[in-house]
């Protein structure tokens, strides 16, 4: 059974909207904090939106340090009922009930299934139980508004899995959901 795993961009105040700006706090220790995604996992799921911006911007990109060779060969789901056509490499458009597919895909074997983004297929998800693990990379910042991570009402019960602080300030927390044995 897959894993499917949320990594978002954080601000202190849980924004992930638009993260422009984490680009100051770029460093060599995230890359590799984010590297550890594109080679050990090997299919996306994604927001419509996160598509979108995706298939814009990665294939022009096609060098391994950039993640380009990951981002561009990798499988990717696009959750959208909205979406006529994915035309960015090996890109696959889950209709419908999104939810019930993509339960369905976490039953296959394989490698883990990896959200970047995606505010509202990720909420949805957290809805329904179907999040393992997420990777979150905390910024020294704080914006006051935004889409969250955690919509307003939301309620989860985490257990710490990892931490670590890069020098840049910025800190990755890792969480699995601290789900009851039934």
């Amino acid at each position: 059974m897959r894993k499917l795993i949320v990594t978002e961009f954080l601000s202190l105040d849980g924004v992930m909207e638009n993260p422009m700006w984490t680009f100051p706090y770029w460093n060599d220790e995230i890359a590799r904090f984010k590297g550890e995604e594109t080679t050990a996992n090997d299919v996306l799921l994604l927001g419509r939106v996160t598509y979108e911006g995706f298939a814009e911007a990665w294939p022009q990109r096609t060098d391994v340090e950039s993640g380009g060779v990951y981002f561009n060969g990798t499988r990717k789901y696009v959750a959208s009922n909205t979406l006529e056509k994915a035309e960015w490499n090996n890109s696959q458009i889950l209709k419908g009930n999104t939810i019930e597919e993509i339960a369905k895909l976490k039953q296959q074997g394989g490698e883990n299934l990896v959200v970047h983004g995606s505010g509202k297929l990720v909420q949805s998800l957290i809805k329904h139980d179907l999040v393992d693990l997420y990777r979150l990379l905390i910024y020294p910042v704080v914006l006051g508004k935004g889409q969250r991570l955690f919509e307003e009402g939301s309620t989860a019960n985490l257990q710490l899995v990892e931490t670590r602080s890069f020098s840049s300030g910025v800190v990755a927390v890792i969480y699995a959901p601290a789900r009851q044995a039934s």
